[in-house]
């Protein structure tokens, strides 16, 4: 086998793997990127969008991360700065306060959600 059919052979088998969905009544998923567990955009009452992203975060030092970053004209906006970032040890966990963050933005209710899980 030559090193081109052992390259192709290695990425099919890597674009056949599924990852789990995560499917949220009334929010329409977002392409996944390579490390995501999830992503979605949340629309707040206000007509304010956010970006919920959970993804293995192990390359930066932390396990699972859930974040929130702000979007504007359909772009994120300042992705440096998210308006919330979330650490866990597990995936399960991970999805769990994705889908808590994302019903909080549904439901107008970031901010009291944030306070009350800091």
């Amino acid at each position: 086998m030559s090193d081109n059919e052992a390259v192709e052979t290695e990425l099919s088998t890597i674009s056949t793997l599924k990852k789990p969905t995560v499917e949220i009544p009334g929010v329409a998923p977002v392409q996944l990127h390579t490390l995501d567990l999830a992503r979605h955009i949340a629309i707040a009452p206000d007509e304010k969008r956010y970006v919920v992203a959970t993804f293995d975060g192990t390359r930066i030092g932390r396990k699972y991360v859930v974040a929130v970053y702000p979007q504007q004209g359909n772009y994120l906006t300042l992705i440096r700065l998210p308006v919330c970032e979330f650490h866990t040890e597990l995936a399960e966990h991970a999805v769990q306060r994705h889908i808590a963050l994302v019903q909080a933005i549904q439901k107008g209710n970031l901010k009291t959600y944030l306070r009350e899980n800091k």
